[in-house]
This record gives structure tokens, sequence and C-alpha cells, in this order.
């Protein structure tokens, strides 16, 4: 995939309509954190950040949008241990017929979990009824599947029960909007989906059992963990392309090119160690913890190392291509990523002065 998308001028990757997503499709991208046993290349957290910060480097806009893929096929997979078992089903096609997934979950939205419901849905003639929108929805325009989080009346008739409901592109009612107005990242095709009494059986919708053992907190948090770990590695990519086009630049000393080296490398190896935490029991509030403070210091660290290397590389580097421009503005979405750094200050200080881990 490296290769195929090195060979693609920077600016034909970062247009709406993109060769970067069919690269990734024709490659396997969509299988990445599938596991093995069901058709996936079954990668673990280590290798996933790895692939997002080099994707990055080549393309910002297909690093951010296949997170959000990557996010929705890592909630899929953990919903698979809480409930009947047809999300399986749903993985091996999306690793064999190489799909791209959609996420309709609550990232963006103030004071909700990642996970948090943003569609309403109700039970009407033996299907399941949805309306709402989300805005933006990256890969609104090549998305295979739309998967959303839903409350629905609890099968027993008391109360209402968690569900993810999954939409295949081209369901009736189901509509994009134009949304997003920047040239930066338009590529991620972040547009709004709309969904206006769309109809879905049963089987598209995999209700989670919400038990004290596995409280939804867990699936949360773990939403969180992937979302986090996978947005940073991918802005680290993008400040990465500037970093390797200042390395090959005999105009910046040798003191300026390190300083550059010791910022996304340090940020790197802080990545790797939740990540690799993730996979040898790390869980709940102590992994969240880690992985936000990682994203906020690879966020500072994307920031230093741009700034420095837009000054390494000089005026002419900048005015004479877009490239180095593009990168630069870039780089800088990651501050717009949940949860913000303001609101979460006050919940980062209560956490490491002994109070539960809480996300406004």
């Amino acid at each position: 995939m490296d290769e195929c998308l090195a060979d693609i001028p920077l600016s034909e990757l970062e247009r709406q309509e993109n060769p970067g997503l069919d690269v990734f499709r024709r490659c396997g991208g969509p299988a990445l954190l599938v596991p093995e046993q069901f058709a996936g290349l079954g990668a673990d957290p280590v290798q996933a950040v790895r692939v997002q910060r080099a994707i990055g480097a080549r393309s910002p806009s297909l690093a951010v949008a296949t997170t959000m893929h990557h996010f929705s096929v890592a909630s899929l997979v953990e919903t698979g241990k809480r409930s009947t078992g047809f999300e399986w089903m749903l993985l091996e096609a999306i690793a064999r017929d190489r799909l791209l997934v959609a996420s309709g979950f609550a990232e963006g939205r103030t004071g909700q979990g990642i996970l948090a419901p943003t569609m309403r849905a109700q039970e009407r003639g033996g299907r399941i009824v949805l309306n709402g929108s989300k805005r933006p929805c990256s890969l609104a325009r090549s998305m295979d599947l739309l998967t959303a989080s839903v409350l629905l009346p609890a099968e027993n008739g008391t109360g209402e029960g968690f569900a993810i409901a999954l939409v295949p592109k081209g369901t009736p009612g189901l509509s994009v909007k134009p949304f997003w107005n920047s040239f930066v990242l338009v590529g991620t095709q972040s547009d709004e989906v709309v969904l206006d009494n769309v109809e879905v059986p049963p089987n598209l919708v995999v209700r989670i059992d919400v038990t004290p053992e596995r409280p939804l907190d867990d699936l949360q948090t773990t939403g969180f963990l992937w979302f986090e770990l996978l947005m940073s590695a991918s802005y680290l990519g993008v400040a990465s392309a500037l970093v390797e086009r200042m390395l090959a630049s005999s105009r910046a000393d040798a003191g300026l090119r390190a300083s550059v080296l010791v910022d996304v490398e340090s940020a790197m190896a802080a990545l790797e160690s939740v990540a690799l935490g993730m996979t040898t029991g790390l869980l709940g509030e102590a992994a969240l913890a880690r992985a936000l403070v990682c994203r906020y210091a690879t966020q500072d660290a994307v920031a230093r190392a741009v700034t420095r290397c837009v000054e390494g590389l000089g005026g002419m580097a900048y005015i004479g291509a877009d490239d180095v421009a593009y990168l630069a503005a870039a780089s800088a979405a990651l501050a717009f990523h949940p949860p913000a750094r303001d609101g979460m200050a006050r919940a980062l200080c209560e956490y490491y002065d002994g109070s539960p881990m809480r996300v406004p």
C-alpha cells in the first residue's frame, strides 16, 4: 500500500474523490483489525498504531478516515464478546469483501460517551426504524456500512437497552448532505449522514447485554482507547512527513533536525507503550488516563515539530509547493478531536489525585 500511495501526489490524495481509499481497500486495509479467525489480518494495537502513522505520512485524509473505520471494527470486535455472535459474520464480510465502515457513534458530541446513542430507534412491524443524523461523518461518500449506537426497548419489556445498528449503503432513507467546507482534510469525506425513517431488519441490530460483570462503561473505554491511539498516530504521521522532508534537506542544521526527531519519536514511544499495555492487561480507567495523557503529549509534540520543520525547510519550500503548507494546516486538526484538552483538564487532575476517571 505504501508503494502505491508514494506514487500519488499529495494533492490528489487529499481531494474529496481521492484514489487513496481505493488503494486502502484494494490492499486489504479494511481487514486490519478483524481477527484472523474471521479472515482478517488480526493486527494488534502496536501494529495498528504503526500502520496509522505510516498512512498519515502519505495522506492525512486517508489516515483520519480509516481511523474511524478501524474504530468501528474494533467496537464490533468488542461487542462480539457480549452478544449473540451475529457480528462475527459481519466481520468476515468486512474482511473478505473489503467493506468500508463509517462511524455514526457520538464522537464529537460534547457531554456524551463515545458510544452514546446518536440515533432514535423504535420497533415497527418487525423492523427497527432509525431517525437522526451524524455530522461530520468520515467516509460518508465511500462507506459500505454505517454503524450507529441506538437505544431500543428491552426485549423483556422493561426499560431500554443499548444496541449497535448496522445500516448498509443504499438503504432507503439514508442520504448524505454536504457539510465539510474546509479544504483541509476534505479527503476524509466528512459530510452529514442523515437517516430518515430508515428500516433495518432485526438481524442487523446487535443488542448489547449489559451486566454488572460486563458494564457498558468497559465498551466505551475500549472505544476511547482505540480512537485516541489511532487518531494520535495518524496526526503524528502527518508531522512525520514534514520531519522526513527536513531530514532530506541540507538547509537545516543537525541540532534542529535532531530536535524534531526527539519530539516525534518520543511521542510514538508513548503511544506504543499504551498500545502494548492493551495487549498485556492494561484496562479501564488506568488505560484511558494513560491514553489521554499520551494524546495531549502527542498534540504538543506535533505542534512543536511542525513549527520547527516549517522554519527549518524555509520560505522557498513553503511557497514553492502546497505540500508543506498543507501538512502544517492538517496537523493542527488533532486538537479538534474529542475530548478537548480544556474539557478534560479538571477530570485528569482529579483522577491523578485519586478520584475515578470521568469523561465530561
